[in-house]
């Protein structure tokens, strides 16, 4: 039987209040929404096992409940580079957060990095949550899940102060020189709905370039619906797509990129 892993998710948001809101926004959208549902649907889509991610304390903490109440899913506990400037000067907060990471299924620090596109926060806020983090996971020995965005040339310097590091570059995009910076580090790819629709020749290049060793599925959902469900909420059922978009672009069997991507996701993850 063929069982998918969907590494990156944020489910955690359905029907919650206080969390943030666009995320939540679109959960609404959704003919019943609501998380067992969702996860009952991805489990008819043979997507066994769920990753959903934090991005700030509060949905950090929502992400332990909710893989604390589902058999099948865990949670990374994270600080996006978005929320940077409310945490890098907050030490409460930050002595918070840290108390999370021995929560029971918390199984990766992240989503965490840097995000250079929007700079919500300041380089400098965003350089110091992303130590914070990362010493975080040195201490805990826990993988990191990296949100990376037009930043690797001040992104790579810190990651190599922590050799020992762990992780997965999430949502990745970029070029073939980013791959192969991150292979020789021996970080994950995570590829998700993107990979379905873009009409970008070297993205589609380096998509067949990822080895299968260091490939892991995502969906982002809410975010990113792959095609052809475009238009649609995303949900976790759909990193089937994903998977199937990438056997005809790799020219991969289908019972491969998923066996393996979940063999990875168990190596990375312990999930």
């Amino acid at each position: 039987m063929i069982e998918l892993t969907d590494t990156h998710c944020h489910i955690q948001s359905i029907n919650q209040p206080g969390v943030e809101e666009h995320t939540a926004m679109l959960w609404q959208k959704l003919k019943n929404p609501n998380i067992e549902s969702v996860i009952h649907d991805a489990s008819l889509a043979n997507v066994t096992r769920l990753i959903t991610v934090g991005t700030d304390l509060n949905d950090s903490k929502l992400a332990i409940e909710t893989a604390g109440a589902h058999q099948n899913v865990w949670a990374s506990i994270g600080i996006h580079p978005h929320e940077a400037k409310r945490y890098a000067h907050d030490k409460a907060k930050q002595e918070e957060f840290v108390s999370l990471a021995k929560s029971d299924k918390v199984v990766a620090i992240g989503e965490c990095g840097l995000d250079y596109f929007y700079n919500h926060s300041s380089p400098k806020d965003q350089k110091a949550v992303l130590d914070f983090q990362l010493s975080l996971a040195s201490k805990h020995n826990l993988p990191v899940i990296f949100h990376v965005r037009e930043a690797y040339t001040d992104f790579w310097p810190i990651l190599d102060n922590y050799p020992n590091i762990r992780g997965v570059l999430h949502s990745f995009t970029d070029s073939l020189v980013n791959l192969t910076e991150a292979l020789n580090r021996g970080l994950f790819i995570g590829v998700n709905g993107i990979s379905t629709f873009t009409r970008d020749p070297a993205q589609l290049a380096m998509f067949k370039q990822i080895p299968l060793p260091n490939l892991l599925l995502e969906t982002d959902s809410p975010y990113l619906t792959p095609a052809p469900k475009r238009g649609n909420i995303n949900q976790p059922k759909y990193v089937r797509l994903v998977a199937e978009n990438l056997e005809r672009l790799r020219g991969q069997p289908l019972e491969i990129i998923a066996s393996q991507t979940t063999k990875n996701a168990r190596q990375l993850f312990h999930v």
